[in-house]
């Protein structure tokens, strides 16, 4: 009998599927933290699909959008379920090209008038719209994730969103002559972008609360960075082994971000900041002003 072999982290295979084009290697157990200036200008790049706000409401990283803003970085396909205002912003500033998301707007005021200007006006720029359900993103996201061509579902069977996104097909059960399925195709974005409570040098990062998509999301993704309020030691991280939702073999860079998403909620740190939200919503009702700019780029 042959004797086992000792199994090593970097021995194994990535978890997502080798054969997936553009899939990359995982990232080896070093220390990956970087400023979060550097870490958005070395993975995020022009033209690229970028995830965000994959905790639904809580913990969506606003420090890394308004990072974007300040380089400028567009022509930007952004991906999320509830997106909040990170998403508005960003189609204020002119650098989103596409919206692939279930909801966009302000979660405590309403409607999100940058991304309503864009699509009713074109201003600053006109924006492509994908719609899901929240569902369907996460069964999108969820297929990237494990490598599957495909996910069924029936829940948007008969929803307008059938036909005018590429993700949905319709197709008929093809194990139990079941009637008609969707398929629901895989979502890979070239990044994401979550907001964290803790997170050690190598990327493993620890998150309670609303996870939302996100244990999807980094998988799925072709890079992962993590915007954390403490960066902390390695022992504290596996002193708490069941809350650790990202894995640091995913994880591209690691970023101490203070505050990293606000005004959203970070439970255990801070609630959401009303006012910041009512002060967005009435900044830009009209046109995005110098006093809309100063609120992003400070």
């Amino acid at each position: 009998m042959p004797k086992p072999k000792d199994i090593r982290m970097d021995d194994l295979a990535p978890r997502r599927a080798p054969e997936r084009p553009g899939a990359l290697p995982h990232h080896p157990q070093s220390d990956k933290v970087l400023p979060l200036g550097e870490a958005v200008a070395r993975f995020v790049r022009p033209g690229d699909s970028v995830a965000l706000g994959t905790c639904l409401e809580q913990m969506i990283p606003f420090a890394a959008t308004r990072e974007i803003i300040r380089q400028g970085t567009g022509d930007l396909s952004l991906i999320g379920p509830v997106s909040d205002i990170c998403f508005d912003q960003l189609i204020g500033a002119g650098l989103a090209r596409r919206v692939m998301a279930a909801w966009v707007g302000n979660v405590m005021m309403g409607s999100a008038y940058c991304f309503r200007r864009a699509v009713e006006r074109g201003e600053p720029r006109p924006i492509e719209v994908v719609e899901f359900s929240n569902f369907t993103l996460a069964l999108a996201l969820h297929a990237a994730a494990i490598g599957a061509p495909f996910l069924p579902t029936r829940t948007a069977l008969g929803s307008d969103i059938v036909g005018k996104n590429p993700l949905l097909v319709p197709a008929e059960d093809p194990v139990g002559g079941g009637g008609p399925i969707l398929a629901v195709r895989p979502l890979s974005p070239d990044v994401a972008i979550v907001h964290v409570q803790r997170a050690d040098p190598r990327g493993n990062a620890i998150l309670w609360g609303s996870l939302g998509i996100t244990s999807d999301a980094v998988r799925a993704a072709r890079a992962v960075i993590v915007t954390a309020e403490e960066i902390v030691s390695p022992e504290q991280i596996r002193r708490d082994p069941n809350r650790v939702a990202i894995p640091g073999i995913v994880v591209a860079a690691v970023c101490e971000a203070r505050w990293g998403a606000h005004p959203s909620p970070v439970q255990g740190y801070y609630r959401r900041d009303h006012e910041a939200y009512a002060d967005y919503h009435r900044v830009t009702k009209t046109r995005v002003s110098r006093a809309g700019g100063l609120w992003l780029l400070g």
